[in-house]
């Protein structure tokens, strides 16, 4: 079983991860349990389906009393009708500010739930329990949003988690979109920390289908490289923006394609390559590494179709309202190096002729 600790100013949490986890709530959780009114656990409907009853039989001892709130799958979660509901259910129970709420579900799951928990009475606990590998980047941070019509996470609070607990068996169900989406985010962490795992990732002939033992360690490392920074910026001031690589364009297209029509991890990867391909001109990234990441990307079942299916100021329109976006200009994350991540402002011309570039070379990649 990994573990790692998370130390932000005046808020100390850890990360679990392994095969056995949910023991924890025996021990090491055990006091937190017991010092809550009411346990609630805000459940992906369709992990609720399948795995529901692991975790319930790990906080049911002791004559414990546990209520269940399944939402929709996915991003179909985060929504304000939702979130309202969610909120409702938690004063139907009779919840206080000592109440606890758990988060089972994937990062959409988590996103909402972390947001229900930071403004239910002003804000009460909550436990991140993961059931995807996305969920390793978003568990993490205290970061909770829910989307609007307009754009991504447009609505939320910053709101640390007591604890997450990752139980890496229940990975073995995800079907293989999902595991791309969450190998996207642990191929970020490595693309603006550490060029030499980024090269040893994008030469595994397993990447998009991983084995759990794999997982455990790899996904441990994508943790400590959030937790770090995390710990250095927590509210986004400053380098924690590094952690947006490849997210300003992901989003656009994530929006475009309505939140759910592709992973987040899918849309992401598209946006990396976009930031690479304006790396080119405004850091130190030669033109192959960017047709790397392109051909490594088909191969492991990723699309590019989005940028062949819509114009560029479809897009815009949507990076415009990004939260990145400051005096009206556009903010990225490159690379001057692989492992050297600096945010810059660009004009929506450039941005545009990196467009152009991302279709011209995925249409010659099989793409289209």
């Amino acid at each position: 079983m990994g573990k790692l600790a998370v130390n932000i100013l005046n808020h100390e949490y850890d990360v679990h991860i392994g095969p056995d986890t949910y023991q924890l709530f025996l021990t090491e959780y055990a006091a937190l349990l017991d010092s809550a009114d009411r346990i609630v656990i805000i459940a992906d409907s369709l992990v609720a389906e399948a795995h529901l009853p692991i975790l319930l039989q790990a906080l049911e001892t002791e004559g414990r009393e546990v209520l269940v709130k399944t939402v929709p799958s996915g991003e179909k979660c985060k929504t304000p009708a939702v979130y309202t509901d969610c909120l409702s259910f938690l004063l139907n129970a009779n919840c206080t500010r000592d109440s606890l709420v758990i988060a089972f579900g994937g990062g959409a799951c988590g996103d909402l739930t972390g947001f229900v928990a930071a403004t239910f009475m002003r804000g009460i606990r909550y436990v991140h329990c993961p059931t995807t590998i996305l969920a390793h980047d978003s568990a993490v941070g205290g970061k909770t949003a829910i989307n609007m019509p307009e754009g991504k996470n447009m609505v939320g609070a910053f709101h640390q988690p007591a604890g997450v607990i990752f139980n890496t068996t229940l990975f073995k169900t995800l079907p293989p979109r999902e595991i791309r989406s969450g190998m996207t985010e642990l191929l970020k962490h490595a693309f603006i920390s550490d060029a030499e795992w980024t090269q040893q990732l994008l030469s595994n002939p397993d990447f998009s289908q991983p084995s759990i033992e794999w997982l455990d360690v790899e996904l441990l490392k994508g943790i400590e490289v959030k937790a770090k920074i995390v710990a250095e910026d927590e509210f986004e001031r400053s380098t924690r923006k590094f952690l947006n690589f490849g997210h300003t364009f992901g989003h656009a297209v994530e929006a475009v394609c309505g939140f759910g029509d592709l992973s987040h991890g899918e849309c992401v990867m598209i946006g990396m390559a976009y930031s690479l391909i304006l790396s080119e001109e405004n850091g130190s990234i030669e033109k192959g590494q960017t047709t790397r990441l392109i051909d490594f990307a088909t191969e492991h079942g990723y699309t590019f179709q989005p940028v062949h299916d819509h114009t560029f100021d479809v897009f815009l329109n949507y990076m415009e309202k990004d939260k990145k976006v400051t005096f009206g200009k556009l903010n990225f994350v490159l690379l001057d190096g692989i492992g050297k991540p600096y945010v810059t402002e660009l004009t929506s011309e450039r941005c545009e002729e990196a467009f152009n570039q991302l279709r011209q070379r995925t249409e010659r990649n099989g793409t289209k």
